[in-house]
């Protein structure tokens, strides 16, 4: 039986042209998300490692950003249509096909990873085992930028995503997911819903430890 990986590849997998057409300019009418995406890149920068992840990549427009932002950025996405479309559409950049709970990537070698809404379609029992795997490639002082959907409510919602089912998170309980992987969160950003749903959007910026 198919898991919902192999159900939420298989959908990326169809929506592949819409998808990047649809985020191709995005964040032009995005100022709050485009000022997460700086801080975060200043961030790595000045931890004297710019190798980062662009965890669920799609597309591949946001690890095109990162790298003009000054970091030595490539993508790793789930969806192999995916992955070749972010490849013809970025042929300078690096974009590999994987599963976020098994990077391609040796421990401690990333100064970030940006994971943006590329968790949303995670059952919520699954979502540490992919925090952990994302601190294990985390040097010490890297930084972790989640994006999500938020929602007032004490528990995760699950909705019906118009690619594949997915769930919103109380902004403190995924904080306290960070924490309990072994991150540090430092800063959120929260703001108004940028779709129908009524979600709000939420950054969340972490630190992996320093010591050993």
């Amino acid at each position: 039986m198919a898991d919902h990986r192999d159900e939420t590849r298989t959908a990326y997998d169809g929506v592949v042209e819409l998808y990047a057409s649809l985020f191709a300019d995005r964040l032009e009418t995005r100022p709050l998300t485009r000022a997460v995406l700086g801080a975060f890149a200043e961030l790595v920068r000045a931890t004297g490692n710019p190798r980062t992840a662009d965890v669920g990549c799609g597309p591949g427009h946001l690890t095109s950003l990162l790298h003009g932002l000054g970091l030595d950025a490539f993508g790793i996405d789930l969806s192999p249509a995916m992955v070749a479309h972010a490849r013809r559409a970025h042929p300078e950049l690096r974009f590999d096909e994987a599963r976020m709970e098994a990077l391609p990537v040796a421990d401690r070698a990333l100064g970030g990873v940006l994971s943006h809404y590329s968790m949303i379609h995670t059952p919520p029992a699954e979502l540490p085992a992919l925090l952990a795997e994302q601190v294990r490639v985390l040097a010490p002082g890297g930084l972790l930028l989640v994006s999500f959907f938020a929602t007032d409510g004490p528990e995760p919602v699950r909705f019906d995503h118009k690619v594949a089912p997915a769930y919103s998170w109380p902004v403190d309980r995924f904080a306290a997911l960070l924490a309990g992987a072994g991150l540090v969160p430092f800063a959120r950003l929260v703001h108004d819903p940028g779709s129908e749903r009524g979600f709000l959007d939420a950054h969340l910026l972490a630190r992996a430890g320093t010591t050993p």
